[in-house]
């Protein structure tokens, strides 16, 4: 094997080589190759990004990196603060981590710090040329940002903003001497590790669904045997709930650790007893290590295994009782306090049964922090970067528990229709996007998020219900509140019998593939205003696929689950007796805070 010399370590790097890469064509590992290239005092330079297409010299403060011989960026004698961004938009990691990093920026720069932002998507705002004091385009990976770490020299470097893509880099970067700012690296690994985490939540007391872990398919199934089914499997370490799905059998559980394996190679797989019948709560809290903010409780809409990220949800929380909302705080806490949090923490609970159980804790930013700060006007982003940046939660005047001045809906928004995709949610999430319904009534506030999700709900006309033998029950009464509003019920075989005994009006309409005029051909005709329809089993959903994709090619708005169909029916009844407004959330909180000062 050729020796390796400085100018062929310089000549790769100047290639475009990554050290990890070096690494596996000598069978090396990455720490070998750095700390080699580290001693020849080999690193890369920094080019300034040429807005002005060489007509004149750029000003601009943003930087590239190359390995040539000179470096076009100069450190200052500022104290500064590096924050690690959130790299490309996809599913899973989106825009919600790029807005906390900006706040973060924005905060640290009223503080008084030189704000530098690492990220890789020219797309964001935190990638805008006037956002922070620097900006770096480069890959957040553990080479990259150590690089811009040894040259800049900060107090402390945030990763816990950007989503789990930062968070990953922190074992690295504190092995390697970095300074990270706030919640410690051995706090977030406690949140992370199974194990870790089990022991964690026995010290606080919390409940959680039985579990284990697997690193082989022998193992899986003898764990899910033990558990029982259904079963919540998912790789760690992965965004998105990729690869998450609920196993009801063996021979599904022996197809997906195929699956993943690709998604999660070095990592393990996590299994859980799935809650069936449960609902789930959101909560995103802020922490300095001693004293802890609930910045807001969020209930969901959707059922127990909808991913957090598509799920509508409503703040405050609509249908949980006093009980539960009060153990839920005092968990939140202990988890914080536990963990000695600084900064942000979310966690995320299910209710079943009046029993509240702990289904993970996440040590950093969750994508619903724009959310809840626009819903109560109190910036947790900005508040957490202060936080990090040495100042306490008492110096900041920030109530124990931020009210919200009405009811707050999130709605996720969906590319159905773009994609030749079925439309029922699951734990892998598939949201793109999300907006907001503010109003004062639960009711209202859903109807207007539906609208700006492009949903927008029907005052009248006829509704299409299909739905499992399960949810028969749970549906009457809110077709007979549909009733009453005057629409017209169309109902398959089963459903309409049922109806037809308990006295409610309904026209029999066939399935796919059990006669004509179907379903399908209703929807393509343009005389249907809604579709209700829960699938039960995975022959039910196939079936099934057809009417819903109908739906989404020609607009007619859709209800996969019982509580999307029960707050629809609020949203309906609201749209027939409330007067519609628009405020801007500034006026909002505005009157908010001067009713308060009145009392």
């Amino acid at each position: 094997m050729e020796e390796v010399t400085p100018e062929i370590t310089h000549a790769m790097k100047r290639e475009g080589f990554s050290d990890i890469q070096l690494a596996a064509l000598r069978g090396e590992d990455e720490a070998t190759v750095r700390e080699r290239r580290w001693s020849w005092d080999i690193h890369p330079t920094y080019n300034v990004v040429d807005t002005c297409a060489g007509e004149f010299p750029a000003q601009t403060p943003y930087f590239y990196s190359s390995y040539e011989t000179e470096s076009e960026s100069e450190p200052s004698a500022r104290e500064k603060v590096v924050i690690l961004g959130s790299g490309p938009n996809r599913i899973g990691q989106g825009i919600e981590f790029d807005y906390c990093c900006v706040q973060a920026v924005l905060a640290l720069r009223e503080a008084g710090f030189e704000t530098i932002m690492v990220n890789s998507n020219p797309e964001t705002v935190s990638t805008d040329f006037d956002v922070s004091d620097k900006l770096y385009f480069e890959p957040l990976t553990l080479e990259d940002v150590l690089e811009i770490l040894y040259l800049e020299r900060p107090k402390g470097v945030i990763v816990q903003l950007g989503g789990q893509t930062p968070l990953k880099l922190a074992k690295g970067l504190e092995e390697f001497g970095a300074p990270v700012l706030g919640t410690s690296v051995d706090a977030i690994d406690r949140a992370e590790d199974r194990d870790r985490f089990d022991e964690v939540c026995r010290i606080v007391g919390a409940r959680t669904p039985d579990n284990g872990i697997a690193t082989s398919e022998e193992e899986a199934l003898r764990v899910a045997k033990k558990i029982g089914f259904p079963v919540l499997v998912r790789p760690s370490y992965v965004l998105g709930g990729r690869a998450m799905r609920i196993i009801y059998d063996e021979p599904s559980l022996q197809r997906y650790f195929e699956e993943a394996v690709k998604a999660s190679p070095d990592r393990p797989v996590l299994i859980d007893s799935f809650l069936e019948d449960a609902f789930e709560a959101d909560v995103d809290c802020l922490c300095d290590g001693t004293d802890v903010v609930i910045g807001g409780i969020m209930q969901h809409i959707e059922d127990a295994g909808v991913h957090s990220g598509d799920s509508a949800c409503v703040l405050p929380p609509y249908l949980l009782s006093g009980d539960a909302l009060e153990e839920i705080r005092d968990m939140t806490r202990k988890f914080a306090l536990e963990l000695g949090v600084v900064g942000l923490m979310n966690v995320q609970y299910a209710i079943r049964d009046g029993i509240v159980y702990v289904l993970e804790v996440n040590p950093r930013a969750s994508r619903t922090i724009p959310f809840v700060s626009k819903a109560t006007g109190v910036p947790l982003a900005r508040l957490a970067s202060r936080i990090m940046a040495g100042e306490r939660l008492a110096e900041l005047n920030v109530s124990e528990e931020p009210p919200v001045p009405g009811v707050a809906v999130k709605e996720a928004a969906f590319p159905f229709n773009r994609f030749d995709v079925d439309v029922l949610l699951g734990p892998e999430m598939r949201s793109t996007g999300e907006v907001m319904g503010f109003d004062d009534s639960f009711g209202m506030a859903f109807a207007k998020a539906q609208v700006s999700a492009g949903n927008v709900l029907p005052e009248s006309g006829r509704v299409i219900v299909t739905v499992n033998e399960r949810d028969r029950e749970t549906v009457t009464p809110m077709l007979r509140r549909l009733s009453d509003l005057g629409f017209e019920l169309m109902a398959t075989r089963g459903m309409h019998g049922y109806l037809t005994r308990l006295g409610v009006t309904a026209e029999m309409v066939y399935k796919v593939n059990e006669g004509r005029p179907n379903i399908v051909d209703h929807i393509v005709t343009g005389d249907i205003a809604l579709l209700i329809n829960t699938p039960l089993g995975k022959q039910s959903q196939y079936d099934d696929y057809a009417m819903r994709r109908a739906a989404i090619t020609y607009g007619v708005p859709y209800l996969t689950t019982m509580s999307a169909t029960s707050a629809a029916v609020d949203a309906l009844i609201a749209l027939r007796t409330t007067r519609r407004e628009v405020r801007s959330l500034q006026e909002r909180i505005e009157s908010a805070q001067v009713a308060e000062n009145t009392d």
